[in-house]
């Protein structure tokens, strides 16, 4: 899709349209505690496919992104294994996390991309925290941050083993 105009955030013009996400250049990582929540745990998983669509007006911008669940990487082999089973994530059930960002908020200097993630079955409202984006006709990066509560996506697995809530930070490429 070529650029018909123009979408402007802190200043910096974006191309309007489709940008498409680079899976090798983007990640998410995670954090959250482990054992009654004394130890930190830190990981990452992988973004398999997804469009960022620049509006005009920029609020009603959208993005799409799917994540793999099979991708969940902690360092600890069995940890790993023991997330993407049937206790928690069920990878081979499910395999694929889905993220629909549906418009952009701003309110003075923040930036909130409201959307519905999806996993497994359930699927809840959350909202990305947008603390950079800046591009141009043929690039755009972007890094946000939000909190998932497993809980609420009914992963109620050891809840004093395993953290309640992960803490994600996103950073995204995409370009057309």
């Amino acid at each position: 899709m070529s650029a018909v105009g123009s979408g402007e955030v802190d200043g910096k013009h974006l191309g309007r349209g489709v940008y498409t996400i680079d899976p090798d250049r983007s990640a998410i990582s995670f954090r959250t505690r482990a054992i009654l929540g004394l130890f930190g745990v830190r990981g990452t998983f992988d973004v398999d496919s997804g469009t960022i669509t620049v509006a005009d007006p920029v609020e009603q911008s959208t993005a799409e992104a799917t994540v793999s669940a099979a991708s969940f990487a902690s360092g600890i082999a069995k940890r790993d294994e023991h997330v993407r089973s049937k206790d928690y994530l069920d990878a081979e059930r499910y395999p694929r996390i889905m993220f629909v960002g549906e418009s952009v908020e701003f309110s003075g200097d923040r930036r909130t991309l409201h959307g519905r993630l999806t996993v497994k079955e359930t699927t809840q409202q959350i909202s990305l925290d947008v603390s950079t984006i800046s591009g141009d006709e043929r690039n755009l990066t972007a890094r946000a941050t939000t909190t998932i509560d497993r809980f609420a996506f009914g992963i109620r697995t050891a809840p004093g083993m395993t953290g309640r809530t992960l803490h994600l930070d996103l950073d995204i490429v995409a370009s057309r």
